[in-house]
């Protein structure tokens, strides 16, 4: 996918150099190119890109490898429009889950993707933000109050809400979609890699904890 688009703007240099027209990579693009080729390889998490002549909308997913919802499998939506890296993208959980910082309708409560956003963020910051957000959920200022309630009074029964939300259960009397990860996927990351990617992804959230913390948000479509 990076390559097609190191290619279109090879083409499209060539093609101003040559006074050809054809249609123009933007700014925006550009930049979430560069994103993209920053980002290092993480068995946590991947993106999809349904079009590949669109690079601004495109799906992520992250397998969490350990925490309370260690063995999930969720799935996000990033939209991007032009005025990126000046505004953040839109990004949405594509599942109902159990979480006291992600609503039922998959807004997210993330401060980088609202207030607490700057050009100089990238989607990696992003990233990191989400994967944090399942490794220490937050019921300070919630966006699911009775997740956020549950999490706060029953820890472990919080945690067996997790594990039955996960399964495509009924928690609180709305029936969840299933978000665990095939078995054979949670098995496959072995220990020394399980440490090393917690150990750097507490690492890489730490400069921006602040930014990650809760938001009161309203639908992003």
């Amino acid at each position: 996918m990076l390559k097609i688009w190191s290619m279109k703007a090879k083409e499209q240099a060539a093609a101003n150099a040559n006074g050809t027209k054809k249609k123009k990579v933007t700014a925006a693009q550009l930049r979430v190119q560069k994103d993209l080729e920053e980002l290092e390889a993480s068995r946590t998490w991947r993106t999809e890109f349904p079009d590949p002549n669109d690079i601004l909308n495109f799906t992520l997913t992250i397998d969490p490898d350990e925490g309370m919802y260690k063995g999930g499998r969720f799935h996000f939506s990033f939209a991007i429009n032009q005025n990126f890296p000046h505004d953040p993208p839109k990004v949405k959980c594509t599942q109902k889950i159990y979480h006291p910082n992600i609503d039922l309708e998959g807004n997210v409560c993330l401060n980088i993707l609202r207030e607490d956003w700057k050009p100089v963020l990238n989607l990696n910051a992003v990233i990191v933000g989400l994967q944090f957000l399942f490794l220490e959920p937050n019921a300070s200022d919630p966006l699911n109050k009775d997740a956020a309630e549950d999490l706060r009074s029953n820890r472990e029964g919080f945690k067996r809400n997790v594990r039955t939300a996960m399964g495509g259960g009924s928690v609180r009397g709305e029936t969840l979609e299933e978000g665990a990860a095939p078995a054979c996927a949670a098995e496959s990351i072995g220990k020394g890699a399980r440490g090393a990617a917690t150990k750097k992804l507490r690492l890489a959230a730490d400069p921006v904890v602040a930014q990650v913390g809760p938001a009161t948000v309203t639908d992003s479509q």
